[in-house]
């Protein structure tokens, strides 16, 4: 019996149904265009095999060990790696088994349509995962895994993909990137710019990394200027590797346009490590105006990330590290966090910047609007709490009206787990198309513009939004 059904998400009107299934079956083989995530370069570089069932779908993904997290499941017992380099779990199979008694957690859930989509299509399972065929499960997989048809590269091949995005740190040598470069495979791998680490006066080592900034491009960070030369050479060196984005994820949305003399001040202030929490968040606005000012001069699309309150839990931040599951989402204000840097650039067609939430009461109030009229401004996807069949439904809902499909950039998957870039894509056309059957039906659509607009968000606008 099938994992999954092959009307899933479609509509219940028998004949929005059968029109959702028509626009589906015209994009479901498209290539996959990914042009945001968070997978790993080596994996493409190297080419080596995974290592066993557990270290591919359950140790490295936070949708999957939050879940069991909330559920009292140690993160030690799933082999996630403590900070102080204490014992974990490095037994596979125990992992694998401690998932499958806890599978049930995942009912109606995104990732439980994401992992038996892989189950089913990536490796021919027709049973569900339970406790009782969890060794099945593990064995299959396991001996999969060995094969060449499921090493990354032929993975990437037959996935469809035609290209797909890292995320990248600026102090990143892109060494991997450089090995995929030079071993003339042709899929197309490309690094995303992340400056975080250096334009954030709260992350760890901030001063330390922005020496380090200046050290790999022979500019004086210690200066407002050389800190601003820095990461321009740095973004060139990533646009070497083929990079068309820049990416950041600040806590709020906020922006400053600033003197370029009060800058420095605060620059300087950042450096000794003398910033208020206010100050550091008006000086990670005014980067933000600053990257997008540098995309008008090298074309980089500037991607905002703000909302998330990260590193939630004190202790699991403490024993584990970053992004471990407890980033929280939280309320976010746009229309007047993004009003200086629109002010500043936002009326320059030749600007691209592309603007997510994890606060679903702003697509309608705010951003929709925004995206309506700034021509600078695009409208990300639903991202991560919201890349669930109900979250971009609604996400549909509530900006279409006011932004249109053409002021939105398609869908990407922002996922580290392998195997759910096609699921993820998948439960998007999916939904993509109940939507649109559900306005033709409904009389607020043409059908032959239905079809060709199923295509553009499956597949060109984010190809077009990216430049790639």
């Amino acid at each position: 019996m099938p994992l999954l059904d092959p009307d899933r998400l479609f509509p219940n009107d028998a004949a929005a149904r059968d029109l959702a299934r028509a626009l589906y079956g015209t994009v479901a083989d498209l290539p996959i265009v990914s042009p945001h995530g968070h997978t790993d370069p080596r994996w493409y570089a190297t080419d080596e095999p995974f290592a066993d069932p557990a270290q591919l779908f359950v140790t490295p993904d936070h949708y999957v060990f939050r879940m069991l997290c909330s559920q009292g499941v140690a993160l030690e017992d799933l082999g996630v790696p403590r900070v102080d380099g204490g014992p974990t779990e490095t037994d596979g199979r125990k992992i694998w088994r401690l998932f499958a008694r806890h599978y049930h957690l995942f009912r109606g859930t995104p990732s439980r349509l994401w992992l038996d989509h892989a189950f089913e299509t990536v490796f021919g399972f027709d049973t569900r995962l339970t406790e009782a065929t969890a060794d099945d499960y593990y064995d299959r997989i396991a001996a999969a895994l060995q094969t060449p048809a499921f090493r990354p590269r032929a993975l990437y091949d037959r996935f469809k993909i035609e290209v797909i995005s890292t995320t990248d740190g600026a102090l990143d040598d892109l060494g991997w990137h450089r090995m995929i470069r030079d071993s003339g495979w042709q899929g197309r791998v490309v690094p995303a710019y992340r400056p975080d680490a250096v334009v954030d006066p709260e992350f760890d080592g901030f001063a330390r990394n922005v020496a380090r900034l200046g050290e790999i491009t022979g500019e004086d960070t210690a200066t407002w200027a050389g800190y601003l030369n820095a990461h321009r050479a740095r973004r060139a060196f990533f646009k070497s590797f083929g990079c068309t984005s820049s990416d950041h994820g600040h806590a709020t949305a906020r922006t400053e346009d600033m003197a370029q003399d009060q800058a420095a001040l605060l620059f300087a202030k950042a450096l000794r490590g003398q910033c208020s929490a206010e100050e550091a968040d008006a000086f990670r606005g005014q980067m933000l105006t600053e990257m997008a000012r540098m995309s008008l001069e090298d074309g980089l699309v500037l991607q905002i990330h703000p909302g998330s309150r990260r590193n939630h839990s004190g202790p699991v931040l403490a024993r584990f590290g970053r992004d471990k599951g407890f980033d929280i989402p939280g309320r976010t204000d746009y229309v007047a966090a993004l009003r200086p840097l629109l002010n500043a650039v936002g009326m320059d067609p030749r600007l691209s910047v592309i603007v997510f939430t994890l606060d679903e009461s702003s697509y309608a109030r705010e951003l929709a609007p925004l995206a309506g009229a700034y021509p600078a401004l695009k409208l990300g996807p639903a991202w991560w709490f919201h890349d669930s069949a109900e979250g971009m439904r609604r996400f549909r809902e509530m900006t279409t009206e006011t932004a249109g499909f053409y002021n939105s950039v398609g869908f990407n998957d922002d996922t580290r787990a392998y195997l759910s870039i096609p699921a993820r894509h998948d439960v998007a056309r999916r939904v993509d198309c109940a939507y649109l059957a559900t306005l033709v039906r409904s009389g607020r659509l043409a059908e032959d513009e239905a079809f060709e607009v199923a295509h553009d968000l499956a597949y060109r606008l984010a190809k077009q939004a990216y430049r790639l």
